[in-house]
């Protein structure tokens, strides 16, 4: 698994060579593109794209994936919706995203990556219950256009969204029934919503998993999250990665930590989880062999 360890890069810094530098020099392997210099990574130029990627394959990395915010809109302006972190990117229509999508599967092909995140869209009320035809005709028409161009889609469960948990992400990608989506899992999120993202939220997406995000967090006794470094809040890594090895998973493992400790900056709280994911790891039988 250390082997397959990156970051995303906004995570260390928005200064994206300083986040390379970061990642060579602490042993990861690949980056994750969500926002560069204040700027989501779909504002990117061609050439600002080419750059960062001789940059990173300078340092012995690779472009693991697109985090674009694709999805993350309202299915109807006029309903009310819960609304989270676009990252640097305004609330634009859904016809606007997928025009959004188009220029994330061109600049992956810059990157030389065919992997790009995706959302459900802003959170309705009973999402699954009142709207999943209308999320999955979008999903699917955006599997098509993906499976047409050779990418793979990778849809996250994020509690603003309304795949906001692994049942109802799991749920909307079998749905869409297409090769070209699956699931990117976040069990870090799905302690953020307060579900136990194990057992319960593995067992719902194992069988449609392709990437797996990383953090981790404790609730306060009024239930409000506070990101901390991996290994000191309430996600059960080992019994997570035990049984990911277990089940033969071989895909990619990402930090996204959220964490900055108190006086300290984003780097910092990505080392400090980078150590205690490290720490968890060695506790491991299957990284001991």
């Amino acid at each position: 698994m250390r082997d397959r360890l990156g970051v995303i890069t906004d995570e260390v810094s928005s200064d994206v060579l300083a986040a390379l530098d970061f990642a060579a020099v602490r042993g990861l392997k690949h980056v994750e593109l969500r926002s560069i210099d204040s700027r989501n990574v779909l504002a990117l130029s061609d050439a600002e794209a080419d750059r960062i990627r001789a940059e990173a394959e300078s340092r012995g990395l690779f472009i693991s994936c697109v985090a674009s915010p694709v999805f993350k809109c309202a299915l109807d302006a006029s309903r009310p919706v819960a609304e989270g972190d676009r990252f640097n990117q305004e609330e634009r229509s859904p016809a606007e995203h997928f025009a959004m999508l188009e220029r994330a599967m061109d600049l992956a092909e810059r990157f030389g990556t065919n992997r790009i995140r995706i959302f459900s869209f802003w959170r309705e009320t009973e999402p699954i219950e009142r709207f999943e035809a209308e999320i999955v005709g979008h999903l699917s028409r955006a599997a098509k256009l993906a499976e047409a161009r050779g990418m793979l889609l990778l849809l996250e469960n994020e509690p603003s969204c309304n795949g906001g948990f692994a049942a109802e992400v799991a749920r909307l990608t079998a749905a869409v029934q297409s090769p070209a989506l699956r699931v990117l899992w976040d069990p870090g999120n799905e302690q953020y919503g307060n579900r136990p993202s194990f057992p319960d939220g593995h067992a719902a997406i194992r069988r449609l998993l392709a990437h797996v995000h990383l953090k981790d967090v404790v609730l306060d006794a009024a239930g409000k999250p506070r990101a901390v470094p991996i290994g000191s809040g309430d996600v059960p890594y080992e019994a997570h990665f035990q049984a990911l090895t277990d089940e033969g998973y071989t895909g990619l493992f990402t930090l996204e930590t959220h964490y900055v400790p108190e006086g300290g900056t984003a780097m910092d709280g990505t080392a400090m989880a980078l150590e205690g994911l490290l720490a968890v790891l060695g506790r491991l039988p299957s990284e001991k062999r």
